[in-house]
């Protein structure tokens, strides 16, 4: 860059870099998807064009960016850990978190087309995003938990909502009203009563999210396969991240 009297204008830019040595995760979520959602025709209380539009997005995410190793998303929200050792520019908070998120939206109108052929955008959607350091293994696991059990909570509540609205012909007031103070039993209880739906039986999807994760197969020092897989699979137990080591290790 040519340097000129007016260079001095770059003392004012802060130096941003993220601690060395963290874990890094990144979340985009949909700014004002509440209303995109309902203009956009979206179904009620699922809708898997959408979600499967969020994993592909995710996807290509992660296919631009090799030191993001795990995802977790749900609703209109997806999470991305990188790998504790990425010195992805230099770990500027700024840049990382700028080209992210917006890659990520711009995935999502270019992919839009493919899960909703028959609807156009009616304006381009919006997603904000966040970088938060967390300090070892046992704080990131329980993050992604926290993740998970809040999208089975919200599933269960949406889905039995969506029940008394669609089955009963309830209003959205009054169907908030009925649900106020329930336990998740006596939700339960209303979704097979009134809608002859078994938890059992909803999709894991729904209830679990989507986990995209990056898989590598190594033979010695060389990584001999590295593929991106979506599963929908319970991460709150111990048992997926000790089948799955190296995605908390360097």
């Amino acid at each position: 860059m040519a340097g000129s009297k007016f260079a001095y204008v770059r003392d004012f830019e802060l130096a941003d870099s993220l601690l060395p040595e963290t874990y890094m995760v990144l979340r985009v979520d949909g700014h004002a998807f509440h209303r995109f959602s309902e203009d956009h025709s979206f179904s009620k209380p699922n809708d898997l064009r959408a979600l499967q539009l969020m994993d592909a997005s995710a996807r290509h995410v992660m296919e631009n960016y090799p030191d993001i190793v795990f995802a977790f998303g749900e609703s209109d929200e997806f999470s991305f850990l990188f790998r504790k050792s990425t010195v992805l520019y230099k770990r500027r908070h700024a840049k990382i978190l700028s080209t992210v998120t917006s890659l990520f939206t711009s995935a999502y109108v270019f992919h839009w087309g493919s899960y909703f052929p028959e609807q156009n955008l009616l304006y381009p959607p919006s997603f904000d995003g966040r970088i938060v350091l967390y300090p070892n293994a046992k704080v990131v696991k329980d993050y992604f938990a926290w993740r998970q059990v809040d999208t089975h909570i919200n599933n269960l509540y949406n889905t039995t909502f969506w029940v008394l609205i669609q089955n009963q012909g309830k209003t959205t007031q009054e169907a908030h009203s009925a649900l106020r103070g329930t336990s998740s039993g006596q939700k339960q209880e209303i979704l097979f009563k009134v809608g002859q739906i078994n938890c059992d039986d909803v999709d894991l999807r729904f209830k679990k999210g989507s986990i995209v994760v990056r898989e590598q197969a190594v033979e010695g020092e060389t990584v001999k396969r590295n593929s991106i897989q979506i599963l929908h699979c319970d991460i709150v137990k111990p048992e997926f991240w000790d089948e799955h080591p190296m995605l908390l290790g360097a």
